[in-house]
């Protein structure tokens, strides 16, 4: 490799490094990049003291490497199935101090269940595709990435049905109508909205996301409401709270 390749090379992998306080993620290969869906479900995501968690579609990780941080003691099986990003992703969770407890699939998450029946986990988490039947964007990778194709929810949700403990739950981040669509599903597999967080860009905007946390309790479910911005280029003093353990900027 010539001198300039090899510094182009490293400066590459420099600009594809998103460092948080406790970790950094490297973006290379992964044709999602960290977003704040991704960030917002990594810092919210709950259980009561999990021991088994499990991150479908993790990408570059980011999702199992906060709750690897913040759930010390639990195991996290993180699969994916596009093979540059599991690379990247299983690198991130080597360079990270958190590597004892992760652990990459670089598999579908079909397949995932289907080799492993009788793993069970107290939170399973997914920032899944969610584009459905739509135009498909521009480079495989990015289409495989963002859109899901006819019957990609429900064999996801029948899967996490499947795989739950009694008392797990399933958080999703989901544009509001394939949130819709979701919750319909999940009441034929006997999950239940637990919790439903809408996110907002700013205040007086409809919601663009939900986080959705399905159980297998049909009570009443909780509703709550998250803004990013108080105004232009300005985080709430919320969304602060929420990611301040993570990001370098707060």
């Amino acid at each position: 490799m010539s001198t300039l390749i090899r510094i182009l090379t490293i400066n590459n992998k420099f600009a594809s490094m998103f460092r948080f306080k406790q970790f950094s993620v490297d973006q290379t290969g992964c044709a999602m990049k960290i977003n704040t869906d991704g960030v917002l479900l990594g810092a919210l995501a709950d259980a009561d003291e999990p021991l088994s968690i499990l991150d479908i579609g993790t990408g570059t990780g980011v999702i199992a490497l906060m709750l690897a941080q913040r759930f010390v003691g639990a195991h996290i099986d993180a699969v994916e199935i596009d093979e540059s990003a599991a690379i990247t992703a299983e690198s991130n969770f080597k360079g990270s101090p958190f590597a004892d407890c992760l652990e990459l699939f670089p598999v579908s998450f079909a397949d995932f269940f289907s080799v492993y029946p009788d793993k069970k986990y107290d939170l399973i988490v997914s920032n899944p595709p969610f584009y459905i039947n739509s135009l498909q964007s521009p480079g495989a990778k990015k289409n495989l990435a963002k859109h899901a194709g006819d019957g990609f929810f429900e064999g996801l949700i029948s899967g996490v049905a499947g795989h739950l403990t009694e008392d797990g739950t399933c958080w999703l981040v989901l544009p509001i109508d394939t949130a819709e669509l979701v919750k319909v599903l999940g009441t034929q597999y006997q999950l239940y909205p637990q919790k439903i967080i809408k996110v907002y860009s700013f205040n007086n905007d409809e919601p663009h996301r939900e986080i959705l946390v399905l159980g297998f309790d049909a009570g009443q479910s909780e509703e709550e409401r998250l803004v990013i911005y108080d105004e232009p280029k300005v985080y709430s003093k919320e969304y602060q709270k929420v990611l301040k353990e993570f990001l370098t900027i707060f």
